[in-house]
């Protein structure tokens, strides 16, 4: 089945889950353990340093985000292996990035 969403428009945000507060969260895929979805990091933002059990990968849509020092702004694309402690990640003026936690890269 093909899935086609509109990335701007103001449907189907919510706020995310483990997150803190202001952050917002669209779910574009969430199947057999992987995930994709947009995140709305508010001004302010700011997260500790975690992992996870997948590979995360980034693309900041809009905005910028810095974190172990070096700033992250729009186009910019990150791979992040499996159990590599990342973070803590900061936004001063609010970012969107594409979030993919996928088992099957890396």
């Amino acid at each position: 089945m093909i899935k086609v969403l509109d990335i701007y428009d103001k449907l189907g945000w919510k706020q995310a889950k483990g997150y803190p507060r202001g952050t917002r969260e669209k779910t574009l895929r969430d199947e057999r353990n992987a995930k994709t979805v947009l995140l709305k990091l508010p001004k302010g933002f700011h997260m500790e340093s975690h992992s996870h059990i997948t590979t995360e990968q980034h693309l900041v849509i809009r905005g910028k985000y810095e974190s172990e020092g070096k700033i992250y702004s729009s186009g910019t694309y990150r791979l992040i292996p499996a159990g590599v402690d990342h973070g803590p990640f900061e936004s001063k003026t609010g970012a969107i990035i594409l979030v993919v936690w996928d088992p099957l890269v890396g």
